[in-house]
């Protein structure tokens, strides 16, 4: 049953094939016996997932089942659940219980669906190989000596692990996408306001947004159908009608204008995935798809822009964990002052403290202006870009991450070769962007992703796009060697 997609264990529940029961279960077994190669869970909820399991057979049976009832899932441990754990990766949440949940995690709840567990992190989203979370570094089914991407690599990882169906995960700079390219799935991540951040635990409130990883894209949009709508407790959601995902996946791409932004494919790009790119942009134009080259100019720009305006919100919203009123505290302080230094330097990592040390300069008396300020204004740049990009093409085309899958610890040490990982995503999430990476090919048994960026609430045809790549491909479907 691990092979299965979330479809077809939809439809396999509603032939009464297996109970709800029988398919948690089966999940469960198998993240006891084999997570710990992966390290992707933080804590596993039998308990709860056996309760709701039963609750979701006797809704079956009552005839009130909907699409995503009985369907085992996980979320990323940045997701605040009632009565269970929610770290985000560290330290400094490794007490706190959630006392409500989230809004994804309620909408999923609605939905008759199955939590497994929590999955591993990087420490409070901040990360781009899952080598910063306090619980240890998660490793790539791929090849268990590299990182998985990140901050959602446990969920990339328990999915291309086949341990669960489909998993929840964040994206501020990338965290969906590169973490699914690197691990050989789908994930997408939604337009900024689509789905809920109450409860979400924040990194950089502008820029965080929640979205699914999944093997297919026809699994995306069956829990982009759960995720997805208005929410009056989240000041940043937006009230705008909810589509059925999962009705547009079989339109034809006939015409489709496809862009492909030149300084994407630059000499600096590796030629074996540039190779694996354009092996996929000759299945479009076999699907019926026109190409056009077109320009960012301000792309080069993300990566600068990103490293202040990140930071600079994460020093806010980090300042709440202070050892006053949740989370860790320190050992007997002797003042106040000595309760927060001491508190905030052994409850954070160093990537979380680097961090905040940068973001509180650039909001600081006397270079807010040079820095914060100038970071939002070339942010407007980026996607004015965009904007006008999409007059003339459908959607754009390019690599999801400048490398596959690197080894652990080659660039902990060196955090500027650590944030140019994500350099082709951190735009669409300044611009506030939809977009999703889908597998289109190995370099040296290693999957790499194809980056597939939309105009605004776009979110449909973009799972249109990839799910017809899909049909015709079998990427998705490779399944890493040594998985039972």
């Amino acid at each position: 049953m691990h092979n299965e997609t979330i479809a077809n264990l939809s439809q396999g529940l509603a032939n009464g094939e297996y109970s709800s029961v029988e398919l948690t279960q089966y999940f469960l077994d198998r993240i006891k016996r084999l997570d710990a190669r992966y390290n992707s869970f933080i804590t596993i909820t039998e308990e709860t997932a056996i309760a709701q399991a039963k609750a979701a057979d006797a809704m079956r049976a009552s005839g009130n089942a909907r699409s995503f009832t009985g369907v085992p899932i996980a979320h990323k441990d940045i997701f605040c659940t009632n009565g269970i754990k929610t770290s985000c990766g560290s330290k400094m949440l490794d007490n706190f219980i959630a006392p409500y949940d989230a809004t994804v995690v309620d909408n999923f709840n609605n939905h008759g669906a199955i939590l497994l567990g929590k999955l591993n992190m990087d420490e409070f989203a901040m990360g781009s190989s899952n080598e910063t979370s306090f619980y240890g570094p998660v490793k790539n089914p791929w090849d268990t000596g590299c990182v998985p991407g990140g901050s959602s690599g446990g969920s990339a990882a328990a999915v291309a692990a086949r341990l669960v169906p489909g998993a929840t995960g964040t994206d501020t700079g990338g965290s969906i996408r590169q973490p699914a390219s690197m691990c050989g799935i789908s994930g997408l991540k939604p337009t900024y306001g689509r789905v809920s951040r109450w409860g979400m635990i924040a990194f950089a409130s502008s820029l965080d947004q929640a979205g699914p990883l999944a093997r297919t894209a026809e699994d995306c949009a069956y829990m982009l159908n759960v995720m997805a709508g208005f929410d009056d407790k989240d000041s940043t959601s937006l009230d705008k009608d909810v589509p059925d995902y999962t009705g547009q996946l079989n339109n034809s791409l006939e015409g489709l204008r496809i862009g492909l932004p030149k300084e994407f494919f630059s000499a600096d790009l590796d030629t074996e995935i540039a190779a694996s790119i354009q092996a996929a942009i000759s299945e479009y134009q076999k699907l019926g798809a026109t190409i056009k080259e077109i320009s960012l100019p301000h792309s080069g720009l993300s990566v600068p822009a990103y490293y202040v305006i990140a930071p600079a919100e994460c020093s806010s919203n980090l300042s709440r964990f202070d050892g006053v009123r949740f989370g860790y505290r320190c050992q007997s302080p002797e003042s106040l002052e000595d309760l927060y230094k001491r508190t905030r330097s052994e409850g954070f990592g160093p990537e979380v403290k680097r961090r905040i040390l940068i973001g509180t300069y650039a909001l600081s008396s006397g270079y807010y202006d040079a820095y914060y300020l100038k970071a939002q204004k070339l942010r407007r740049l980026i996607r004015d870009d965009f904007v006008n990009a999409f007059d003339s093409v459908d959607v754009i085309l390019g690599p999801t991450s400048p490398s596959t899958a690197f080894p652990l610890g080659e660039k902990t040490s060196d955090p500027i070769s650590m944030y140019l990982a994500d350099i082709f995503t951190i735009s669409t999430n300044l611009a506030g962007l939809p977009a999703m990476a889908i597998p289109c090919g190995p370099v040296n048994g290693k999957p790499v992703g194809m980056h597939l960026i939309g105009n605004y609430f776009d979110e449909a045809r973009l799972l249109n796009i990839a799910h017809q790549y899909q049909q015709v491909t079998g990427w998705h479907q490779q399944t890493p060697d040594g998985i039972e």
